[in-house]
């Protein structure tokens, strides 16, 4: 009988990683969610043991590698907040690259050599008018991006170094909830558009607001790409794979090749749930690129990757079936 293989999962309490680990689960592995619970929740983890610990606390990422023995990591924890990166970026380097900088070094001290990372667009900056693919220029333009593009040298040169191999997943803007209702969007403070959107349509936050609506786009509102998460989960499980059987290293976009706009986004939402949102005007926002759009043609053609439910009503409807659950933290 086949020893069951544990998948280290950092951020497996969050939003991304709480759904990866429920497709780990249903692909057979055994999801270790390590998190310090700061933003992530208990409540996700449900699909395997919680490792509670710090990234930044080298002796608890040594502790968990030892407690599991995991075949490999996938690595979701992180500061995400765009603004906030652009506030305080010395809090986003130590985090964000101090953090994985610990899991890389321990990852490989304890003979793990698959490495799943979770990178973004971001770490291609402004690329207007261009459909993103695997091999455009990266030139972030925000701390939290330069971050992420600094962790992808780190496995490079782990990778050369220490034959660590990799799977590095650039996506876009993730939207969406488990179509079963077992987990979900759940931030705290949340700033995600569809979210805060429906919270908005629901009189729970004040009226969304529209940062900048002077962009170079057909209405003036940023463009962007969304991905379902329970796609994007099933991605990382194809790419965990892939590392399993010697593939060797890889960057994948996880996009659809379609951009929507902030305005065509509210007006979806009208649709779904036949309520008006409430807008009021803002702002831009520093470093918020005006269009992210990228196909993921390599992961389709190399992965057999099909995001089946990342359409912009599938999304916005599971999204909205969320938030009009119990949720977390309100027991």
């Amino acid at each position: 009988m086949t020893e069951p293989q544990h998948i280290l999962v950092t951020g497996g309490a969050g939003y991304i990683g709480s759904h990866a680990c429920k497709a780990l689960a249903k692909a057979g592995f055994i999801p270790v969610a390590f998190d310090n619970l700061s933003t992530g929740w208990r409540q996700a983890v449900q699909f395997g043991p919680l490792e509670q610990g710090d990234l930044m606390d080298r002796a608890s990422v040594d502790a968990a590698f030892a407690r599991w023995k995991p075949v490999a990591v996938m690595h979701f924890a992180a500061l995400s907040l765009v603004g906030e990166s652009m506030q305080d970026p010395g809090l986003y380097w130590r985090v964000n690259l101090g953090g994985a900088l610990n899991l890389v070094e321990a990852a490989c001290a304890h003979g793990c050599r698959n490495f799943v990372f979770s990178s973004t667009c971001a770490t291609y900056g402004e690329a207007d008018g261009v459909l993103l693919d695997e091999d455009t220029a990266q030139r972030p333009i925000n701390s939290y991006g330069a971050s992420k593009r600094a962790i992808e040298d780190v496995l490079r040169n782990f990778g050369a170094a220490k034959g660590l191999n990799h799977v590095i997943f650039r996506y876009f803007n993730v939207a969406g909830s488990d179509p079963e209702g077992q987990i979900g969007e759940c931030h705290d403070p949340e700033t995600h558009l569809i979210p805060v959107m429906l919270q908005a349509v629901q009189g729970k936050r004040p009226a969304l607001t529209l940062h900048g609506t002077d962009y170079e786009t057909r209405d003036g509102t940023c463009v962007r790409d969304y991905v379902h998460v329970s796609d994007l989960a099933d991605a990382h499980v194809l790419g965990l794979r892939w590392l399993l059987e010697g593939k060797g290293d890889r960057v994948f976009n996880l996009g659809t090749g379609t951009g929507f706009s902030v305005k065509e986004v509210i007006e979806a939402s009208r649709v779904i749930t036949n309520r008006e949102v409430p807008v009021v005007m803002g702002p831009r926002r520093a470093g918020d690129a005006t269009s992210l759009v990228s196909g993921s043609e390599r992961a389709r053609a190399e992965l057999g990757w099909e995001p089946s439910r990342s359409n912009l009503p599938q999304m916005i409807r599971d999204a909205w079936a969320w938030e009009q659950g119990p949720g977390y933290g309100k027991d």
